[in-house]
């Protein structure tokens, strides 16, 4: 096994000449000092106060006198880079109600100008530091937190200093000014608009239901258009100096620097902030209460039916108990392993009734603490048709066997083995965990009030629950989730009438009878007992492919596989299959067949085996088994482990020599299709999920989203008949990266995908059939059942394919992040027509058609016209201008510092590499890819833009309510009317 560092990794990436080295900002003030307020050695560090769970000791822990309390803490995944929350306690429920929306708007006002950055520089700013928006550098607010987040690429002291300095600025001093405030209300409004519509609607409508007396009913972040539209710097401004201050803030930061230096920085740039006035306490979020008159034994208290005809059903009833704080202990973090075992052996026993066809497509239970505002056990579930009776009681009856009888020592030993896998690979890879998420665990830990614990901490109290667990106290804990204060219930329909409010309340009062039928007893199965795929097949060439130390094998049946072992994740193995011809293999009347691939090949069994066998097998092992169809092949894809990988490659091969046809994951993915198909009208959203690929592929019957009459007509044995041939065709090719052996894992392919069966060529006409693209001509509209503020569009442009033009598309890229800045100034900055348009450039490698470039983005229809013309305008002035050295540096840094990033992981160079046994032509132009990245010059673009925009007018799509027509006029995106 070859150990590459991560760094190591990157050098691999052969440059044909120095990268461009846009100067770095550095910060004007001198170096911080060394930090003076670290949690002394042998003291308690802030978050384990209260608390007996074992410190993380690679986190260090300090607390400021003005309050502020921070974490820091070394990692190198990636290398070279810092990653930086700040957490404020103040989210919607900490709003008035003359405040609603403000904690969300206040995230924007803090990007838009601050005491170091002018108006619309924070983007740019960051930019030019490496970090791509939306991804390296963003922001969330929920109910009881808004977090701002920065992933700085490439870190050194002096950008560390500009960077904290930066966001010192921003949260200790945003420019709330009533100009800044009409500038961004816009904005957040385009934000709620593109998440409106009817989904949004009855999520608002259950949580009121839900959280009934509580704040948390009526506190949405996103806030209300009459809130919103009054906001002013004034009243904002009243709202951040009541929250944003030190005592309410927490500073993690998680990278490959000096913790020291971490910490340092935290301290030099938040040490001297102090709020304004005296410390206002949190509101008191409220606790769920049931109403009157109400059944202690079974309290059922609020009810909603809420009718929205373009949602499938979906049924949520709660057991609720206040949220109180609690002593995050050992004792207290064993007591939640055991809900989380009583819950794992509930949610089993409803899958295995789902898949045997009952009246649910889905039914699960899980217990969550919300919003500081409830402990809640939810029992979720969609109902297959009208009859929500039948599948409540269904439900029911299963937990009312859970709640009467102890599970056998067998169920419980199997969801052991589940959890066992889970903890013991958490702590193989630990020294891989990436600091983002490190970062986001301490958090998310301060935002429940509750401690972090180490991986091994994890383990290590999993083992001391697992030696307490009997039957019986499962049994009691199972009771224990399902008794509350109160019982709710909302139930999401299409169909008014179909149920009441008094109906629900009488099914939930009903005593239900134990469904002692849906345990589950496994029969014993075990590899050593299943057939052999074939003969082990021979190996017949076996090299080194030139990079890094990644070898080809070849065996005798033309199966060939890419091997890279190497110990940088430890504990974690990529595989991934591809086989057959994708889209291509499929005649233009089987697109339903296509479509049900997805959600049922996998669950169809392999060989006598069906689902519920497969899941036996896996217990105790670390499997995967995702399915793709692409447009050159087909793919299976697993994350495993290296005692599991001889078993992972079996379950692969096996699906292709073997496969089983168990009719019942046919029509439960039918069902599925069906209850999904209407939903898709609702929203601009939908429509463009369901048909953009259809659309951008000039109507290719393969690529159609399957209608409920096409899911009625399709039939298990015809799923059958249309899969069973493809699942016989090559070319074959395996790629496995991580940490295994080189030697076993070739003799364990050698009995698995070297023992296939000689694979099926295509028919030349299957690999012959071509994506087309449609013509440009009038702008095509779709129009949607949703809101009528509700637009989207989309232009496109084709491009190219295949593994000659691969440099090609990487410099496509350049083009198009330089495209989708201004096209976000034009339609987001300037006019707040929409929240988030993106362009995109999509250039298939495995096939030699299909290439587009797209932009797309949702608005007010009166926009739409807006939207082409700014496309337009900027695809036009890409071809006639060369870009500006600023702006050009803007999106190269970013491009360079992710490729830096990604190529330390293994599944950057699987996805490089994949499809390379059947075309080798990419391994040599590997050597290309971060200069065709960061070296690209503004020539060469402005040649490109030319090629794709200068001598065509784009595609379009216009997705516009019912009722409505496409707006003729247009003008720049700084018009604005109608906000």
């Amino acid at each position: 096994m070859t150990d590459f560092t991560r760094a190591l990794r990157r050098l691999a990436l052969i440059l044909p000449a120095v990268l461009l080295a846009p100067q770095p900002l550095l910060a004007q003030e001198p170096a911080p000092p060394t930090p003076q307020h670290l949690t002394p050695a042998g003291g308690t560090p802030w978050i384990y106060e209260g608390s007996d769970v074992p410190r993380d000791e690679e986190w260090i822990f300090g607390e400021l006198p003005n309050g502020l309390r921070y974490a820091v803490r070394s990692n190198a995944v990636p290398p070279d880079q810092v990653s930086v929350r700040v957490r404020i306690d103040a989210g919607s429920l900490h709003e008035d109600e003359s405040e609603l929306g403000y904690a969300h708007l206040l995230e924007h006002l803090l990007f838009r100008e601050s005491k170091y950055l002018g108006p619309a520089e924070a983007i740019p700013t960051w930019q030019r530091l490496g970090a791509t928006f939306g991804s390296d550098t963003n922001a969330e607010t929920s109910p009881t937190h808004t977090v701002f987040k920065l992933d700085l690429p490439n870190v050194d002291a002096g950008k560390l200093a500009e960077s904290m300095k930066l966001l010192s600025g921003m949260v200790r001093s945003p420019v709330l000014s009533d100009a800044n405030v009409q500038a961004e209300v816009p904005i957040v409004l385009a934000e709620k608009r593109e998440r409106g519509g009817p989904a949004e609607r009855a999520g608002n409508a259950s949580r009121e239901v839900l959280f009934a007396g509580q704040r948390l009913a009526t506190r949405s972040p996103i806030g209300t258009e009459a809130t919103l539209g009054a906001a002013t710097g004034a009243s904002v401004s009243a709202f951040y100096r009541r929250w944003y201050r030190p005592e309410n803030t927490v500073v993690v930061a998680a990278g490959d620097i000096d913790p020291q230096q971490l910490a340092a920085e935290i301290e030099a740039w938040f040490g001297d902030w102090e709020g304004e006035g005296a410390l206002v306490p949190a509101p008191d979020f409220g606790d769920p209460v049931a109403p009157a008159g109400a059944d202690p034994t079974n309290p059922v208290g609020e009810i909603g039916v809420v009718v929205e005809p373009d949602l499938p059903r979906s049924f949520t009833y709660a057991v609720m108990r206040p949220w109180r704080p609690v002593q995050d202990t050992v004792a207290y973090n064993e007591g939640l392993l055991r809900d989380a075992l009583a819950q794992a052996l509930i949610n089993r026993r409803l899958e295995s009734r789902a898949r045997a066809g009952g009246s649910y497509l889905y039914a699960q239970v899980s217990q969550d603490d919300v919003s500081r505002s409830a402990d809640m056990t939810f029992v979720n579930f969609a109902p297959l048709t009208g009859d929500w009776k039948s599948a409540l009681d269904d439900i029911r009856g299963v937990i009312a066997d859970a709640l009467a009888t102890p599970p056998s020592q067998e169920e419980i030993d199997r969801e052991l083995a589940e959890f066992e896998i889970v903890f013991t690979s958490q702590v193989e890879q630990r020294r891989v965990l990436p600091g983002p998420r490190l970062a986001d665990d301490i958090v998310n830990a301060v935002d429940i009030r509750e401690a972090v614990a180490a991986p091994e901490t994890v383990l290590m109290v999993f083992n001391s629950m697992r030696e307490t667990i009997t039957p019986e106290r499962v049994l009691e804990h199972t009771r224990a989730l399902f008794a509350g204060d109160v019982i709710r219930a909302a139930y999401v329909t299409p169909e008014a009438g179909e149920a009441s409010e008094a109906a629900i309340r009488a099914a939930l009062g009903e005593t239900i009878a134990a469904d002692a039928e849906a345990r589950i007893t496994a029969q014993a199965i075990a590899f050593d007992d299943l057939p052999a795929v074939g003969e082990p097949g021979e190996v017949v060439a076996q090299a080194p492919i030139g990079v890094l130390d990644i070898e080809q094998v070849e065996f005798a049946n033309g199966v060939k596989a890419i091997l890279w072992a190497n110990d940088a994740e430890p504990g974690r193995v990529a595989v991934k299959v591809r086989f057959g011809t994708g889209y291509r293999a499929f005649a233009p009347d089987e697109a339903v067949y296509a479509n049900l691939g997805y959600a049922a090949l996998i669950g169809s069994g392999i060989g006598e085996l069906g689902q519920e066998e497969l899941d036996v097998l896996a217990t105790g092992r670390k499997f995967g088994f995702d399915f793709q169809t692409g447009d050159g092949a087909f793919s299976f894809y697993a994350q495993t482990r290296e005692q599991d990988l001889e078993e992972q490659l079996y379950l692969f091969a096996a699906k292709l020599a073997m496969p089983g046809w168990d009719p019942n994951p046919v029509i439960r993915a039918k069902a599925a299709g069906k209850l999904a198909y209407e939903s898709y009208g609702a929203n601009p959203n939908g429509v463009l999920q369901r048909d953009l690929e259809y659309l951008l592929r000039d109507q290719d019957p393969r690529f159609q989203t399957p209608t409920p009459a096409m899911f009625d007509a399709a039939t298990p044995a015809g799923f059958r008949e249309v899969w069973e041939p493809l699942l016989e065709q090559g070319p074959v090719e395996v790629l496995v990266f991580g940490e295994f052996d080189k030697a076993a894992t070739i003799e364990a392919l050698r009995k698995t995908f070297g023992a296939l069966d000689q694979r099926e060529t295509a028919p030349a006409e299957v690999l012959e059939r071509a994506i087309d693209f449609p013509d440009a001509g009038e702008t095509v509209i779709r129009r949607h059942r949703g809101d009528a503020n509700q637009a989207a569009a989309v232009i496109a442009w084709p491009s190219g394919a295949g593994v000659d033009g691969l440099r090609e598309s990487r410099r496509l890229e350049v083009l198009v992040s330089l495209f989708n800045n201004r096209l976000m100034e034009a339609m987001r900055e300037h006019a707040g027509a929409s929240y988030s348009p993106v362009v995109r450039s999509d250039w298939p490698s495995d096939v030699d058609s299909g290439g587009r470039i797209a932009a797309l983005a949702q608005l007010r229809p009166e926009d739409v016209p807006v939207f082409f013309a700014e496309a337009e305008r900027i695809a036009q002035e890409l071809a006639s201008t060369p870009v500006g050295e600023d702006e050009y540096n803007r999106v190269v840094e970013p491009l360079r510092q992710y490729v830096s990033r990604a190529s330390t992981g293994n599944l950057f160079w699987l996805y490089q590499l994949e499809g390379a046994t059947v075309d080798p032509r990419s391994i040599a132009d590997l050597r290309f890819l971060l200069a065709d990245y960061t070296q690209t010059d503004p020539g060469v673009l402005q040649a490109l833009a030319q090629k794709y925009f200068g001598s065509r007018a784009g595609w379009r799509l216009a997705v516009l309510p019912e009722g409505q027509e496409l707006a003729t006029a247009s003008g720049p995106a700084s018009a604005g009317e109608g906000r």
